[in-house]
């Protein structure tokens, strides 16, 4: 039997354990899509308790709470931070099985030096001593990340931010992180949403673009890219929950876009033809950018009603969505291509039915020059855990190349989210070692190294090229 989470946790094997401690372990991070907020990075921000830097916005937890039966009180309404961090270790011995379970005992040990189990009984003195720790030096926002060996971060940002705390950040030769923003145009593709007129106000006041006209509008999204381009943007994002194609002509879609302006009622057709025209425009100015453009598909958001008008989005109340993706995300990737070429892409589903689908995709648009241009992208949000990230890994590699695979991103607020870079990557030594085992591959422990070198940073620092010195406008 093996101990509880010590240094072979998830190495199931001698080769395993090799090819983590000797090649994986001390690999450097390029976190290339997270919520961190560029704010608190740039004001260095410390934490007054393990509440704050725990529990605040972590919805992943939350959900957990209220599946344990804690009341809405002590998970996001007025109880006090202790209290709050009480119901939270209250809820750890019931979240065995899933990987909040790891993810707890990870951060408590790699960053705070804690071995010992959270539960009710031992949550008091957990609590004295990481507030201790979080209140003397060492344990702010910048140090978290350097601690983790965390080379570029790159924050998730509407294309109306000002972007200032990237600059600034910029103008800190202290710290010496490269924290770069990524155009995620959402709420200009949500053509239906009550948020639309307003947030094309925003766009025009911040770009300096007057828009009564679809063609304005496409000016003023393109110069909020190259501003963003300026700053050393190089990543768009959409979350794109319902995969559309419709084809449709410039004028259609003007048309379209007039109407919604004069906040007249968009059918869903006329929905589909906007947002296929305006992806198709983008991924031509994410080509011509040298940009990797992100899809994010398949999420259900804001599931509960009456919990989504108390609390607002992005609180717990998600799933997984069941839209067919294999047409209409194949029919706009090949659009893209005809019209401008593709840019780099990585592709994204909630749902794990879509692995081999998305798998086999990519491999009808990879092109010569770039190693794994088009990508599987990992496993996410519901699916980072160790079923879902091995189902993800294995489609890749039973169809596609899983050796040019880019790896693991955070996608979280939580500065004390690196530890799943090491969970990550405990799982792809492991999934080698087991082919190694098997007589699948042969034990070449210095080729497999190189590869779960790429896989853990150095695809990602090759594909990316954040780290290549200074980054000017193409």
């Amino acid at each position: 039997m093996k101990n509880f989470m010590d240094n072979h946790f998830l190495l199931n094997n001698e080769t395993a354990i090799r090819l983590y401690h000797d090649y994986a372990k001390e690999m450097p991070i390029i976190d290339y899509h997270c919520h961190l907020s560029p704010k608190e990075i740039y004001e260095d921000k410390t934490f007054k308790n393990i509440t704050e830097i725990w529990l605040y916005g972590d919805h992943y937890k939350w959900r957990a709470m209220r599946s344990n039966g804690i009341e809405e009180r002590y998970i996001t309404g007025g109880a006090t931070d202790y209290e709050k961090f009480l119901a939270w270790a209250k809820t750890v011995p019931m979240t065995i099985g899933n990987p909040l379970y790891n993810w707890t005992h990870l951060e408590l040990q790699r960053f705070f030096g804690i071995d010992e189990l959270l539960n009710e009984e031992s949550a008091p003195r957990i609590w004295e001593k990481v507030n201790a720790l979080l209140n003397s030096p060492g344990y702010s926002a910048r140090d978290f990340i350097k601690k983790a060996n965390v080379q570029v971060v790159c924050t998730t940002d509407d294309p109306v931010d000002a972007l200032q705390y990237h600059l600034r950040i910029q103008e800190d030769h202290d710290f010496d992180v490269k924290v770069l923003p990524s155009f995620r145009p959402d709420k200009g593709l949500e053509i239906t949403r009550e948020g639309f007129r307003p947030w094309v106000q925003r766009l025009e006041e911040v770009s300096h673009i007057e828009i009564s006209s679809y063609d304005a509008f496409l000016h003023a999204i393109e110069a909020r890219a190259r501003f963003f381009h300026s700053v050393g943007g190089r990543i768009s994002d959409h979350a794109i929950d319902s995969m559309v194609f419709a084809e449709a002509t410039k004028e259609e879609v003007a048309i379209i876009f007039e109407k919604a302006l004069k906040g007249q009622k968009i059918s869903i057709e006329e929905e589909k033809k906007y947002k296929t025209y305006t992806l198709k425009f983008l991924g031509g100015l994410y080509a011509e950018l040298g940009w990797t453009m992100q899809f994010h598909i398949n999420a259900l958001r804001n599931n509960n009603r009456k919990m989504f008008d108390i609390l607002g989005p992005d609180t717990g109340y998600d799933s997984i969505n069941d839209d067919q993706i294999a047409k209409p995300l194949t029919h706009l990737l090949d659009a893209i291509e005809q019209e401008s070429g593709l840019p780099k892409t990585i592709i994204y589903s909630l749902n794990a039915k879509d692995n081999d689908v998305i798998a086999t995709i990519i491999g009808s648009f990879q092109s010569g020059g770039i190693p794994g241009k088009i990508q599987f992208g990992t496993a996410w949000w519901f699916n980072d855990n160790k079923t879902g990230m091995l189902e993800q890994m294995q489609s890749l590699a039973n169809l596609g190349l899983f050796t040019r695979f880019i790896g693991m991103l955070t996608d979280s607020r939580s500065f004390l989210s690196y530890t799943r870079h090491e969970y990550f990557r405990r799982l792809v030594c492991a999934l080698i070692a087991e082919w190694v085992e098997n007589g699948e591959v042969p034990n070449d422990i210095e080729f497999l190294g190189k590869i779960v070198q790429g896989i853990s940073y150095n695809n990602a620092k090759e594909y990316f090229q954040f780290t290549q010195g200074a980054m000017s406008a193409k």
